[in-house]
């Protein structure tokens, strides 16, 4: 479960944030920050300690501000991190409730941070067992992931875990080209962690693409 969940969370900050107040947007600021700190720098071994933290300000942040879908999406995130890095089946608990945050946060605003909602809920799809364990489903995870690609086409979240879709379908040439796609998107600002954390993770996976089509 650990190997499955692992590394599916994104960090995506849009223009759609800063639609927010001054003080919503700083709080979304210190939870992408602290997310990407601990999901890239922080030991493996303190990571779940690290996430169950991080997930109860995640969860104070949607209770005070229920309207806002920014901070459902970055529930669902945190969420999904906390469970990846305590793997087992007891992190499908912590899976379920990720995708009930983001299934909100979808129903409040699709669009927030550029549809990050469809592309962490997709990813989760993607990875997580399906029946009679969990509710993965590849074909839902494409929609998904193809929703979120309309939203933000050249992202580097969306062509990676598009990319990582389209390697689990072996289409490894199409996989090849999203994740190429990926590694030239735009810095985010504030996001350097996040951005070079992923770009690892993206650099790792064309090795794997390119060994299928050797």
């Amino acid at each position: 479960m650990k190997k499955v969940i692992a590394c599916l969370i994104l960090g995506a900050l849009s223009q759609s944030a800063w639609a927010l107040d001054p003080a919503d947007q700083q709080r979304l600021k210190g939870i992408q920050q602290s997310w990407a700190h601990i999901q890239y720098e922080v030991p493996e071994a303190q990571r779940t300690a690290a996430f169950e933290q991080l997930a109860a300000q995640a969860s104070a942040f949607t209770q005070q501000r229920q309207s806002v879908a920014e901070a459902w999406i970055w529930s669902g995130i945190v969420n999904s991190s906390w469970a990846g890095a305590q793997g087992g089946l007891g992190a499908l608990s912590k899976v379920k409730a990720a995708k009930a945050d983001l299934e909100k946060a979808l129903t409040l605003d699709p669009k927030a941070l550029q549809g990050s909602a469809y592309t962490s809920l997709g990813a989760l799809y993607d990875r997580v067992p399906g029946w009679p364990i969990g509710f993965g489903d590849s074909d839902k995870a494409e929609q998904l992931l193809k929703q979120a690609l309309q939203l933000n086409p050249d992202g580097i979240d969306s062509l990676y875990f598009w990319g990582d879709h389209l390697y689990r379908q072996k289409r490894y040439n199409e996989a090849k080209s999203a994740l190429q796609k990926a590694l030239q998107a735009a810095p985010r600002p504030g996001r350097e962690t996040a951005d070079a954390g992923r770009r690892k993770e993206i650099e790792a996976l064309l090795v794997d693409v390119n060994k299928k089509l050797d």
